[in-house]
């Protein structure tokens, strides 16, 4: 009895997708598609830059230091010329002498280095090319190189689909949610569609289709609609409006975004890298730990599953932390130097924001944990109701074929004789 049941229980595929997540993903999946459809950016301005010039590339050929007159060391740091091979523009193959570049963060350049240099024909000062940074393409393509064939010998044909997917995420974010957002959409509206597109696309490219990865989609967007609900409420409530910076503030002036509701954006964003991670890794505990032990039930599963998600989760959330705690290093330096109080370095803007990320990314990751691991658990042990067998009538021997000259005598059987019967002995009727 017990070898039959198991046969039963297991007559499903294991990696079923149930047809209850289906009830939740199919919708959500339309409802992106029509998001991308009603934001796709119809025609975004290019912002003025005209008076900033052409950048065009080139190559430095030779570099002459001199020293600084006085004039020219009230405003320079280093003074001499530099000799360029032009490789790009209208002026490509030219040579053009200009000044070494000078002042905070300009680029230290010598004999043999690709540069790239801006071009402003109408200049006051007469020249007409200047150098503004270190050309980096070769270097950067290298290092791609470098890292696609690590995924690829490492994960080979799963690692292969995760660069695939790398790829349409930043497909997503360059052509569908940076236009969107230059074009007037809702940054929160654009965040919220192109993070479940990326959802959608990279988790079933890279993991396949199956229970698991339909468990962490659910339990990815759940996460991530907490997550902009608590973010949007402590934007709110810290009054953040979202110009920090320079950059921010020139992007306010050329077009006209919502920098508070970009602000939520990044957030979302950035929480939805470490909360998809989250949740793969928690609905692929449970797949394993309910393999391992199968007649463990929903609720001892979910116990399991939670004690790996505690560990996991201390982790992460100091990763987090720390991710956002480094690309605001030299802000934090530069308030140490300041030698401010500790209260006025808190509430200022550029700091509170930052807090502000870290708080609603970590409270929509630490929701992401019992959220998927309780789906796992309970979508682990499901199986489809077994149809009931329709039942069939019995089905009756049929009688053996009697030749027709046959004669079913009874006692003094004979042709014709007396005693003959019409009927077939009594075993074989």
């Amino acid at each position: 009895m017990n070898e039959v049941h198991a046969k039963h229980s297991h007559a499903a595929p294991n990696d079923a997708v149930p047809r209850a997540a289906l009830w939740i993903l199919v919708p959500a999946a339309v409802a992106t598609i029509l998001g991308m459809i009603l934001l796709w950016p119809q025609g975004v301005e290019d912002a003025q830059s005209e008076e900033y010039g052409t950048e065009v590339d080139g190559r430095v050929l030779a570099v002459t230091e001199t020293e600084c007159t006085a004039d020219e060391a009230e405003v320079l740091t280093v003074c001499g010329e530099v000799v360029v091979t032009l490789g790009s523009g209208e002026h490509a193959g030219e040579e053009v002498v200009v000044d070494i570049p000078s002042g905070p963060g300009a680029p230290e350049v010598s004999a043999g280095d690709d540069v790239i240099l801006i071009y402003t024909p109408d200049a006051i000062s007469g020249q007409q090319f200047h150098i503004i940074d270190h050309d980096r393409a070769g270097a950067l393509w290298a290092m791609v190189i470098a890292f696609a064939l690590a995924v690829v010998a490492f994960g080979r044909w799963k690692g292969l689909r995760s660069l695939v997917s790398l790829g349409l995420t930043f497909a997503v974010v360059l052509l569908f949610m940076v236009p969107a957002v230059l074009d007037g959409s809702s940054p929160v509206m654009v965040a919220i569609v192109g993070a479940a597109a990326i959802m959608l696309v990279s988790l079933y490219l890279a993991h396949g289709w199956n229970r698991t990865t339909t468990v962490a989609v659910i339990g990815t967007l759940a996460s991530l609609v907490l997550t902009v609900l608590l973010a949007e409420a402590a934007v709110r409530l810290a009054e953040l409006n979202g110009v920090l910076d320079e950059n921010t503030t020139n992007l306010s002036l050329q077009y006209p975004i919502d920098m508070s509701g970009l602000l939520l954006a990044g957030i979302l964003i950035g929480a939805l890298g470490v909360i998809d991670d989250v949740t793969v890794s928690q609905a692929a505990t449970v797949d394993e730990v309910a393999k391992a032990n199968p007649r463990w039930g929903h609720a001892r599963l979910y116990k399991s599953g939670m004690r790996v998600g505690r560990d996991h989760l201390t982790s992460v959330v100091n990763t987090l932390v720390l991710a956002y705690a480094g690309a605001s290093l030299p802000l934090l330096v530069l308030i140490a130097a300041a030698n401010r109080p500790l209260e006025q370095v808190l509430t200022s803007q550029t700091i509170a924001t930052e807090i502000v990320r870290s708080v609603a990314g970590t409270l929509g990751l630490i929701a992401a944990v019992p959220i998927t691991t309780w789906l796992a658990a309970y979508l682990v042990r499901w199986r489809p109701k077994p149809k009931e067998p329709e039942e069939k009538e019995p089905k009756r021997p049929r009688p053996k074929p009697v030749p027709e000259d046959a004669v079913w005598g009874g006692a003094g059987g004979g042709e014709g004789g007396e005693g003959e019967s019409p009927y077939p002995p009594s075993h074989l009727r």
